[in-house]
């Protein structure tokens, strides 16, 4: 009798299981790919960001809450995985010096936006922390090329695998899809909120 219900449980947790190890990398991915497009028009901003000092500061903290976000769920992967996870297990580690760079990127992109928004508050009168935010962006920069090449192949199909027809309506690890989708656009639409407001710090820039 246990080794019925054991063999019952056993398929079923390991389905879970496996979607949950789906779901984080297509949300990962979705995100990923969100913050590619935000981060190349950042980039853009950077090349006049005298002229375009509103945009810069708009896309700036657009991208806030996708980035803790995106930091949450390849924290979570990570941790699982350290921690034996099957799931996680099976799925394996990025390539060492993803492995590597991943920690660096986490914290130098925590170091651009913190100190980008500690500047943007205290006003241009405060040269150190504007000279801290294109030192801290000098030091992702790099970084941050490395973890998008690693990912360039795998993120694109992750990113859409969620906002198929078929994802809308399937099982297994589609089932969160919509939640996903969800927390997608929540995640976005907290980012415009935040832009919205930091507007009104831009006055003293200009």
């Amino acid at each position: 009798m246990k080794t019925e219900v054991g063999s019952e449980r056993g398929p079923s947790a390991g389905a879970d299981g496996a979607a949950g190890v789906v779901g984080n990398a297509r949300l990962t991915g979705t995100l990923g790919a969100v913050l590619f497009v935000l981060l190349a028009i950042e980039g853009v901003t950077i090349l006049r960001v005298h002229r375009l000092v509103s945009a810069h500061v708009f896309v700036g903290m657009l991208v806030v809450p996708p980035v803790a976000l995106k930091i949450g769920t390849t924290t979570y992967r990570f941790a699982r995985y350290y921690l034996g996870d099957p799931g996680y297990g099976r799925r394996g580690a990025p390539p060492l010096l993803l492995r590597l760079a991943g920690p660096l990127v986490v914290v130098t992109s925590t170091a651009v936006l913190a100190t980008g928004i500690a500047a943007l508050a205290a006003g241009p009168g405060t040269h150190w922390l504007l000279e801290a935010h294109k030192a801290s962006f000098i030091l992702w920069f790099p970084l941050m090329t490395v973890h998008v090449l690693g990912h360039v192949i795998e993120t694109p199909a992750l990113a859409l695998a969620d906002w198929t027809r078929r994802a809308r309506h399937g099982d297994g690890p589609a089932r969160g899809a919509a939640v996903r989708a969800v927390v997608t656009l929540v995640t976005l639409s907290l980012g415009v909120v935040l832009a919205v407001l930091s507007l009104g710090w831009v006055g003293a820039w200009h």
